[in-house]
């Protein structure tokens, strides 16, 4: 059997209702083999396929004493392997022949077998099973006219299996490029705002003003306007908006926009630490209609934290 002999062989299976008789057939079959098998039962392709593909990628990193592979069965054995995929370290092939079965063993490094439960008959599937099992990686094979693998494939395929264990692995943001607007308040100063407790602010430009604006958790700004309309985009937290101008109201997040035209009164509640940019159309300036009792009490009855 191709595993690596220093490590025991386990099988995790699983099926949806269209592949589950294939499956049990494989199941047994694995079993008169002696080989240990988890068999998951029956449910949804792609909640199958999920968890296989979970459980199969947690082993490879986790478990040096047992190699681990799945077996998946559906309809096609093309649903279970596209979730089974979605996890790192998982080569899921769906194989109708026993020369795909070779192939995706000896190519791939196949850790995970799908079948297809309406396409491929019991004898026929433990015909792939059994060259799946007993095919090592990187031996001759069809797609190598059946000879051993020239020198520099043969060095390709070898590098592969490093490379592609690092595919679906998030990158941390520190390796990524970084983000511009971030990357604008990056070491600036931010001045407290004096007439908006817990805010600050950052102006990167004078006229129009443009800002970055901090406001911690939990702050309010009073109704108010101002001179000029504005444009807002949250690059971080929550808060909601009230345009008592025109009786509409906006729950904001990360990445969200709006404007606020010049003149219009509004009020605002954050949920969270939140830090957004601002443009006015001209300089900015900010005109209260409203004390902070009275914008506490009117946001209070609006969202139903009193009487």
């Amino acid at each position: 059997m191709a595993q690596d002999t220093n490590r025991r062989l386990k099988i995790i299976a699983g099926a949806d209702s269209f592949g589950c008789a294939l499956k049990d057939t494989l199941v047994n079959h694995l079993r008169s083999l002696n080989i240990d098998v988890e068999d998951l039962g029956t449910d949804k392709y792609y909640s199958v396929g999920e968890e296989i593909g979970r459980r199969v990628s947690s082993a490879a990193t986790t478990n040096t004493t047992t190699e681990t592979r799945g077996l998946v069965a559906c309809g096609t054995g093309v649903g279970v392997s596209i979730f089974a995929n979605k996890f790192p370290g998982v080569y899921a092939a769906t194989c109708l022949t026993a020369g795909e079965a070779q192939n995706s063993r000896s190519i791939n490094n196949s850790n995970v077998l799908a079948v297809s439960g309406m396409s491929t008959s019991p004898d026929s599937a433990i015909e792939i099973l059994n060259t799946w099992l007993n095919t090592p990686f990187k031996s001759p094979c069809p797609a190598s006219d059946s000879k051993p693998w020239p020198p520099e494939i043969d060095s390709f395929l070898e590098n592969s299996v490093r490379e592609m264990s690092t595919v679906g692995i998030s990158k941390s943001i520190s390796d990524s490029k970084p983000c511009a607007i971030c990357s604008l308040t990056k070491n600036r100063e931010f001045a407290a705002i004096d007439e908006m407790p817990g805010a600050s602010m950052q102006i990167v430009r004078e006229t129009p003003t443009t800002a970055f604006v901090r406001f911690k958790a939990g702050s309010v700004e009073p109704a108010h306007h101002h001179t000029f309309g504005h444009d807002v985009v949250v690059v971080t937290g929550k808060k909601k908006v009230w345009n008592l101008s025109k009786g509409e109201e906006y729950d904001l997040a990360a990445g969200d926009f709006l404007f606020t035209p010049a003149g219009d009164v509004h009020r605002v509640k954050y949920w969270e630490d939140t830090e957004f940019y601002i443009k006015w159309e001209g300089l900015w300036d900010i005109l209260m209609d409203e004390d902070f009792s009275a914008a506490h009490s009117a946001i209070d009855k609006e969202t139903n934290l009193v009487g």
